[in-house]
C-alpha cells in the first residue's frame, strides 16, 4: 500500500440519522488503520459536525483499538450523531454552536486545522459527505491539505450514483422481523387494518425491500388454515411508495374485497408516500408544518401512517386500525452478515484511498459498471428514486395482486437530504 503523503492524524465522524452500519464502519476503519498505519493517531469527533464545531473529540487509544472488533456486534454509533447543517447559520446560532456573524464552514475548517487532521473519514449520507468536501476545499484554498474519504450511509439507499448504501440491507431485514410480530395482531379484532410505516422520506427502496424480505419469510412457513393460521391473513396486501401512483378509490375497492373475504388487511407504507397530499391538506386547514434544520418536513409530526389509516379505514370498512412504525427499531440495529461484508470491502478501500491521498465517497459506481471505487464528491447527490421496474419488485406486487403503476417523476422528486 503506497503512501503518497505523511499521515499523522486521522479523524472520524458519523452524522445524520442512524443506520445499521455506523458502529461497524467505525470499527472497520480503526481495525484497518491499526493494521497498516499503527503509529498514526485516530480521533473521533463526538456527535458528528456538532463535535467538530465545538472542538469535542476523543483519541482512540491503544486499548480501544485492540477491541475495535467488538463494534461489529452493535448498532447505533459509538461516537454519536447529530443533524447539523453547516450552511444553516441561523439554526446553529440558535443552538449555540457558533456565534452570530461566524461562518460555520470556516469554524469547522479551522477546527480541523487546529487539530492537525490529515485525513477525515465521514460516514453519512450525501449532505454529510458533500459538506466534508466543502471543508476540504476551504482548507485547500487556505493552504492546508486535507484528504476526505466518505462512506455512504442511509437506510433509504438513495445516494447517487452509489448502488448500495451501507446499512440499508440490514434495515430492510429488521423491518421484516418487526412486521412478523405486528402482523400477528391481525386477529386481535374483527376487520382489522394494520399499517406498517417504514422509513423513506423520498425513496421507497427500504419499504419495497422490507416487503420482499417479509414475503421470503412468509413462503417458507407451514400453515394450518383449518385452525385459522393462514398465509392469506399473514400476507401483505398493499405496498405504497413515493414512486407509485396511488388511486385511492380503486385500491380501496380491491382492499375492501380482501377485508370482506379474510377479515383483515396489512399494508406496508413508505413514510414519504402521499407526502405532498398530506402537507397540502394540513396547510390548507391552517396548520403549521414543522421542518428540521435541513428544511425537511418532520414526518413524525404529520404522521403519514395515521393519515393513510384514517383514509382507508372508512373506505374498506375496518372496525379497528393499528399503525406501527419500524423506523427506530430498524435503523439502530447491528449490521447483518451481508452488510458486514459490504462494510469490510468499503472500509478497506477507504483506508487505501486515504493513504494514496485521494478524496471521494467509497461505493459501487452505478455509472461505471458498478465498480467499487472512490466516487468524486462532485458526482454525489441525494434523491435517487427506487427503480420500480426491477424484476423482484414486479414479482412482489404481482404476488399480492397489486398493479404496478409508477408515479410521475416530479411527484417524488427530492429537493434535499438529511444525511
Amino acid at each position: 500500500m503506497t503512501q503518497t503523503q505523511p499521515i499523522h492524524r486521522i479523524a472520524l465522524l458519523t452524522a445524520g440519522g442512524f443506520a445499521p452500519c455506523l458502529s461497524s464502519a467505525v470499527g472497520g476503519l480503526v481495525q484497518r488503520y491499526t493494521e497498516v498505519l499503527p503509529d498514526a493517531e485516530i480521533i473521533a469527533y463526538q456527535y458528528g459536525y456538532h463535535g467538530l464545531l465545538t472542538g469535542t473529540s476523543t483519541v482512540i487509544g491503544e486499548e480501544a483499538r485492540a477491541k475495535a472488533h467488538l463494534l461489529h456486534r452493535f448498532g447505533g454509533s459509538p461516537i454519536g450523531n447529530s443533524r447539523v447543517k453547516l450552511t444553516n447559520a441561523k439554526n446553529l446560532v440558535e443552538r449555540g454552536l457558533v456565534q452570530k456573524g461566524q461562518d460555520p464552514l470556516q469554524v469547522a475548517a479551522e477546527q480541523l486545522r487546529k487539530d492537525k487532521v490529515d485525513v477525515l473519514h465521514t460516514i453519512g449520507g450525501d449532505d454529510t459527505n458533500i459538506t466534508a468536501a466543502d471543508l476540504a476545499a476551504y482548507l485547500e484554498e487556505n493552504g492546508y491539505h486535507l484528504t476526505v474519504v466518505g462512506l455512504p450511509k442511509t437506510v433509504d439507499n438513495d445516494i447517487i450514483p452509489i448502488r448500495q448504501s451501507l446499512g440499508a440491507i440490514s434495515a430492510a431485514e429488521q423491518a421484516s422481523i418487526f412486521a412478523q410480530n405486528i402482523i400477528g395482531e391481525h386477529r386481535s379484532n374483527p376487520r382489522m387494518l394494520i399499517v406498517h410505516e417504514v422509513m423513506g422520506r423520498h425513496c421507497g427502496w427500504l419499504t419495497a425491500a422490507a416487503a420482499a424480505k417479509y414475503r421470503e419469510w412468509l413462503v417458507t412457513q407451514e400453515w394450518n388454515p383449518a385452525l385459522g393460521l393462514s398465509q392469506e391473513r399473514w400476507d401483505i396486501h398493499a405496498v405504497f411508495l413515493p414512486e407509485l401512483k396511488l388511486d385511492m378509490k380503486s385500491e380501496a375497492e380491491r382492499l375492501r374485497g380482501i377485508m370482506d373475504e379474510i377479515g383483515n388487511v396489512n399494508i406496508f407504507l413508505s413514510e414519504g408516500a402521499g407526502g405532498p397530499e398530506i402537507i397540502a391538506q394540513l396547510e390548507a386547514s391552517g396548520e403549521e408544518v414543522q421542518r428540521d434544520p435541513f428544511g425537511h418536513v418532520k414526518l413524525d409530526t404529520i404522521n403519514p401512517g395515521a393519515w393513510f389509516a384514517k383514509q382507508f379505514a372508512d373506505l374498506i370498512g375496518a372496525e379497528k386500525t393499528m399503525v406501527q412504525k419500524s423506523g427506530y427499531f430498524s435503523r439502530s440495529a447491528r449490521a447483518n452478515d451481508e452488510d458486514l461484508a459490504l462494510i469490510k470491502s468499503m472500509t478497506d478501500l477507504a483506508v487505501q484511498t486515504a493513504i494514496s491521498g485521494q478524496s471521494g465517497v467509497i461505493g459501487h459506481d452505478e455509472e461505471n459498471g458498478d465498480a467499487l471505487t472512490a466516487v468524486a464528491f462532485s458526482r454525489i447527490a441525494g434523491g435517487k428514486a427506487f427503480d420500480t421496474s426491477v424484476p423482484w419488485f414486479g414479482e412482489l406486487l404481482a404476488g399480492i395482486g397489486q398493479e404496478l403503476v409508477p408515479a410521475p417523476a416530479a411527484a417524488h422528486a427530492r429537493t434535499g437530504s438529511a444525511g
